[in-house]
């Protein structure tokens, strides 16, 4: 946990100084969350994130390095700079995908689940916000997963706003009641507690590997920070300070921090430090791509574009000198 605090209050410099020209979400205040869920799974299982998910790439074992170094559109990055903070993954650390479009993400988690039980005990985990339990992928992914079964857990990290819509304006009902309505499994918990969020969600894994199809877990977190970087320079005014006073009283990282004696935190803060200058350096030192290649990887190839994107012929006849076709 203290790994992501720090990762992301140095992404958020890094944001300032322009080195990560996209901003990022920052889930600091939800580390627990992170931390908890992901200790539960084996290597070998997957988890489908969100737009908030540097925490749960960090604690599933991405290199902090590679992975700063994609947040600054390096050539060193995870996804070689081309994903960004909003749309990374890592499949060496079992992240199959994290994306900015709300909830869909819990679809691919029920497909791949479901694929996943064809060959073995494996599986799937999909995590999302608040926001996202009004999307009907949502929901039609619930009855699939019910219905056949799937081995997937579906993960609300509940921080009580959608940007900035108290998460009571904006649903009807309960997260848990759309699952139960679906018979799937369904509890809420407390997120400030990795240990708490451990426990429920080993629990949930364990029914998932043994056959016992879906379950949700709601767990109740909060960002301390905007819902996004850009917000400190609009100074939106949806939420009071004794709101956010009361929550930093319940911070994830001081909640386990009273359970370790003090010279192995002074260690681990040490550690986190090394290990982050040198993700710094790694990342800021790591090539620029090259224009060149904004296409490579597409799934399909040459790309058209109208023309008045780009200014006319001129800017199509530059591009064209790059060996593609634009009309």
């Amino acid at each position: 946990m203290r790994l992501i605090r720090r990762f992301e209050e140095r992404c958020i410099d890094l944001v300032r100084s322009g080195d990560i020209g996209s901003g990022i979400h920052p889930c600091i205040g939800q580390e627990g969350v992170a931390a908890g869920l992901c200790a539960a799974l084996r290597p070998d299982d997957a988890l489908l994130s969100n737009h908030r998910g540097h925490g749960h790439f960090l604690a599933r074992g991405s290199d902090p390095g590679r992975f700063l170094a994609e947040l600054t559109g390096r050539v060193g990055g995870i996804d070689s700079g081309r994903a960004g903070s909003f749309h990374p993954s890592d499949l060496s650390a079992g992240i199959w995908g994290a994306s900015g479009t709300v909830g869909h993400g819990a679809a691919i988690a029920t497909g791949l689940g479901w694929a996943l039980a064809r060959d073995g005990d494996r599986v799937a985990v999909s995590v999302f916000g608040d926001g996202a339990v009004t999307q009907g992928a949502l929901l039609e992914s619930f009855n699939l997963a019910s219905l056949w079964q799937v081995p997937v857990v579906f993960v609300c990290e509940n921080n009580g706003y959608a940007t900035t819509l108290p998460a009571p304006a904006g649903i009807a009902g309960s997260v848990v009641g759309r699952a139960e309505a679906f018979g799937i499994p369904a509890s809420t918990v407390d997120g400030q507690d990795p240990e708490v969020v451990f426990d429920a969600m080993a629990a949930a894994v364990d029914r998932a590997r043994g056959g016992g199809g879906p379950s949700l877990l709601e767990f109740t977190t909060y960002r301390f920070e905007g819902h996004h970087t850009f917000e400190r320079r609009m100074r939106l005014a949806y939420r009071d300070d004794d709101e956010v006073a009361r929550w930093r009283e319940r911070d994830p990282l001081a909640i386990q921090a009273a359970r370790v004696p003090a010279d192995v935190r002074d260690a681990i803060d040490a550690e986190v430090e090394e290990v982050l200058d040198a993700a710094v350096r790694f990342a800021l030192e790591s090539p620029r791509p090259d224009p060149a290649d904004a296409f490579d990887h597409l799934y399909a190839t040459p790309v058209r574009l109208r023309g008045s994107l780009f200014g006319g012929l001129g800017a199509a006849a530059a591009l064209d000198g790059a060996g593609r076709i634009f009309r």
